[in-house]
């Protein structure tokens, strides 16, 4: 039996932003189908703002099936599309949304043995936009109202500067 220690197996490393969430904007959206035949929407997730804005966060789908209904639901909601009743949507009615999306790393064997990595966005990843003027929950400890970088009042006795 002969091993090699010191050989490393070929990684494919495709993760181009950390782990986190991001508000992301639907670049491009390619329409396919599943090993059943059942409708699946490849969307790639591009960051929109911050430190990695232009990066590519993710690749994700969105699959027309029975099974698939709900996740569909739930991230056509999150970019603000209709999703109750019957609905008729185009691929091209996602490009240029926004929504918040999580992101983790994954990690899989490829066709050819090789390792792959990417990030890949949970079932639950999708969040709507907060809309630009509802306020942001105050942290908690603090009650509400309270401006963040004010100080507090001075008491009574205090001597101004």
């Amino acid at each position: 039996m002969e091993i090699d220690f010191d050989a490393s197996d070929h990684v494919s490393d495709f993760v181009t932003v950390p782990p986190g969430t991001y508000l992301c904007r639907i670049a491009e959206v390619r329409p396919g189908s599943t090993r059943a035949g059942d409708e699946r929407w490849s969307m790639r997730l591009v960051v929109a703002e911050g430190q990695h804005i232009g990066k590519q966060a993710a690749w994700d789908s969105l699959v027309f099936s029975s099974r698939g209904r709900a996740r569909a639901r739930m991230v056509l909601q999150a970019l603000g599309l209709p999703a109750s009743g019957k609905v008729q949507i185009e691929p091209g009615d996602l490009e240029g949304r926004t929504a918040l999306v999580e992101v983790r790393p994954a990690e899989y064997q490829g066709p050819s043995g090789d390792v792959v990595r990417r990030n890949e966005v949970p079932y639950d990843g999708f969040r709507a936009v907060p809309p630009a003027d509802a306020a942001p929950p105050a942290p908690a400890g603090r009650r509400a109202g309270a401006k963040r970088d004010q100080a507090p009042p001075p008491a009574d006795d205090a001597v101004p500067f």
